[in-house]
């Protein structure tokens, strides 16, 4: 398993066949199903080769004002960004959830950054900066690597706009992550965004419903 032909074929295998799979048989509807037995293997993975690392995966001592600090700063003019973008992008389906399902927004609020951000981000950098570091080297070229396999598994929604703000997602979630390699810091800032997409409209491209339609 750590040999570099196996790693190479993995990920071949892991951040191009199967989300190319998806997008090509449209299963987006079924994306918590792949993403999460995604993760079960990743998991194995970690902790047959790198039993230490996941022992400190989260890194709670990370997550301090300091740290959490410009991350918000970010997240705040990355908001006003997004709404700006449905403003005037889509303006039909602005603040939508909050028509058509406001009962479902303290679920959204709790439940996507366990659900579907912390999968995510166990994947994408905890997992992809340890287990593949030996194919790309710098942290520079680990970032960019994460950013773009994390776009292209956005595809499967098949709409310009989810694989889009995923590479600017991507990008800056890898680059809080090579700094402080903290599970946890990195998936509350994932939820930050991910929560804001959903109530401003923006959660429509990210669903697998709307490939459909």
């Amino acid at each position: 398993m750590q040999k570099k032909r196996f790693i190479i074929t993995e990920f071949i295998l892991l951040c191009i066949c199967l989300p190319t799979i998806i997008i090509v048989f449209k299963l987006a509807p079924y994306m918590f199903a792949f993403l999460w037995g995604a993760a079960g293997y990743c998991f194995l993975i970690l902790k047959l080769n790198f039993a230490e690392h996941l022992k400190q995966i989260w890194k709670w001592d990370a997550v301090t004002w300091e740290a959490i600090k410009p991350i918000l700063i970010r997240w705040v003019f990355a908001s006003i960004g997004m709404l700006g973008f449905i403003y005037f992008y889509d303006p039909d389906k602005m603040f939508g959830m909050f028509e058509r399902a406001p009962m479902f927004i303290p679920f959204l609020l709790i439940m996507y950054p366990l659900l579907s951000a912390l999968p995510q981000e166990f994947i994408f950098c905890s997992f992809f900066f340890k287990r593949y570091k030996t194919l790309f080297k710098t942290e520079k070229n680990m970032i960019i690597a994460s950013a773009i396999v994390f776009a292209y598994a956005h595809v499967l929604f098949i709409n310009w706009v989810a694989p889009f703000l995923s590479l600017i997602a991507g990008v800056i979630f890898a680059t809080t992550y090579a700094k402080s390699k903290s599970l946890a810091l990195v998936t509350i800032e994932h939820g930050l965004y991910g929560n804001v997409l959903f109530l401003v409209g923006l959660g429509w491209y990210f669903y697998g419903g709307a490939v459909g339609q």
